[in-house]
């Protein structure tokens, strides 16, 4: 079998059993009740994206260190994947807004920054698409995909908890202790494998069919 229909069926499986845990097995969250299963959804695809600007931003490295253009088909192609993730953790985290607190939209700091991060990575696309010469798009675009990454943490991870924020933390424990319920934990490593799978089989199938489209 070849990497990438192994790949695509570990991901099929995955899925399944996934759907299966969220749906049947994972019990009502405290506070939060059934609402809580958005979350086994919205965490994974939260966390790819971040993952996909990371190596977004590793593979420019690449680029600029050996002027390898299939290092900018994988920069290129981890960032538009990481943009796809991050729009869907945007609305998923709408969808949960709209439950709990009865607003799609709110300004939330984790909202705030989100929306920033759509403009710093929509940027990037828009930069690509207006350098028509490969060698200086991919120069320029990798040097943009390392220092955008730098705005990463701070937008995902530090800014808003520095300031009050609507959103629950953690999302899946209303304690408020690390410890967590061993099927929720177990789910949430199945989605967090589910939805990295999917990427990196997105990222392998883009960049195969760039390679086809160059020998045709």
């Amino acid at each position: 079998m070849k990497q990438g229909n192994f790949l695509l069926a570990a991901i099929g499986l995955l899925s399944v059993v996934l759907i299966y845990l969220v749906f049947c097995v994972v019990p009502p969250a405290e506070g939060l009740g059934n609402y809580v299963r958005i979350a086994f959804f919205h965490i994974p695809v939260a966390w790819v994206s971040v993952l996909a600007f990371l190596m977004s931003a590793g593979w420019g490295a690449g680029y600029l260190r050996r002027q390898d253009m299939r290092f900018d088909a994988l920069s290129a192609a981890s960032a538009k994947l990481g943009l796809i993730f991050v729009v869907l953790a945007t609305v998923s985290g709408a969808i949960f807004s709209k439950l709990t607190w009865g607003a799609y939209w709110n300004w939330d700091p984790r909202q705030t920054t989100i929306f920033v991060l759509l403009l710093i990575y929509g940027a990037y696309l828009t930069l690509r698409a207006a350098m028509p010469e490969p060698k200086r798009r991919a120069r320029v675009t990798a040097v943009y995909s390392l220092f955008s990454f730098l705005t990463v943490p701070f937008l995902v991870f530090i800014i808003p908890r520095l300031y009050f924020s609507l959103h629950p933390s953690p999302v899946i424990n209303g304690s408020g202790t690390i410890a967590m319920d061993p099927v929720m934990l177990m789910t949430l490593m199945a989605g967090l494998l589910d939805a990295t799978l999917i990427y990196a089989w997105l990222v392998q199938k883009s960049v195969s069919g760039k390679d086809k489209e160059a020998l045709a």
